[in-house]
């Protein structure tokens, strides 16, 4: 990433925990999406992560974070480090730390489900596997196919959001144009879907359905069925 800190979410973490910036301008500093900021803020992400001093790192000054805090909407800015960092060109699929790779599945089928328009390339991209394993899913011949359940990949931490949103962007480009008259489908800007409203709604319960809802007998078949049967019964006798 250019223009970012060395450690992003270490990054993210400090100033989370020692400054009074709001997550969208620690998400635009630290180059990550403001719902990763506001899961480090609430203890659901980057629990292992120790924070960083950007200010000692020589990344940040104290005055560009007084100025953020007095201005809600001001972005700061990179202090321009003297040392540059090479970036690394990964080749081939993403690592996947052993103890996430159980959760590999789920997030493939989670891509898959309600991402159909994503090509099997990004798929390998974003959690790391290989292009058999998704087929099987897609397929619902993998092995575990029964007990398998859609998990958003950006939650297991196999990839970050701006990632999944990049991937997206370049499958609805490559997508056919609408027909005539149909509205395009666009992601929801991010004001909504981390909402209160949105956020609520997300982790609601459906109510259960009553008994009425779930059986409707029709009297007529019924009644039907046992006329049928005294029918044959008379035919014997």
């Amino acid at each position: 990433m250019s223009n970012a800190p060395l450690m992003p979410k270490a990054t993210a973490v400090w100033l989370v925990d020692n400054t009074a910036l709001g997550f969208d301008q620690i998400a635009a500093f630290c180059k990550l999406h403001p719902l990763e900021v506001k899961a480090i803020a609430d203890g659901e992400a980057a629990q292992g992560i120790k924070g960083m001093d950007p200010v000692l790192a020589g990344q940040l000054t104290r005055e560009e974070i007084e100025k953020a805090q007095n201005n809600p909407s001001y972005r700061m800015q990179l202090f321009e480090s003297k040392v540059r960092v090479p970036e690394n060109k990964r080749k081939g699929p993403r690592y996947t730390p052993v103890s996430r790779r159980q959760d590999r599945p789920n997030a493939i089928l989670w891509l898959v489900r309600y991402h159909p328009e994503l090509l099997d390339a990004q798929i390998m991209r974003l959690v790391g596997t290989t292009k058999p394993t998704i087929e099987a899913i897609r397929t619902r011949t993998h092995w575990n196919s029964a007990n398998l359940e859609p998990m958003d990949p950006v939650t297991l931490g196999l990839c970050s959001q701006i990632e999944l949103d990049i991937e997206v962007e370049k499958a609805a480009k490559n997508a056919p144009k609408p027909m005539e008259g149909e509205e395009p489908q666009t992601l929801m800007p991010v004001d909504e879907t981390t909402s209160e409203e949105a956020i609520a709604a997300a982790f609601a319960t459906p109510a259960p359905k009553t008994r009425e809802e779930e059986e409707e007998v029709d009297a007529d078949a019924v009644f039907a069925n046992f006329k049928s049967s005294d029918d044959e019964n008379e035919d014997e006798r």
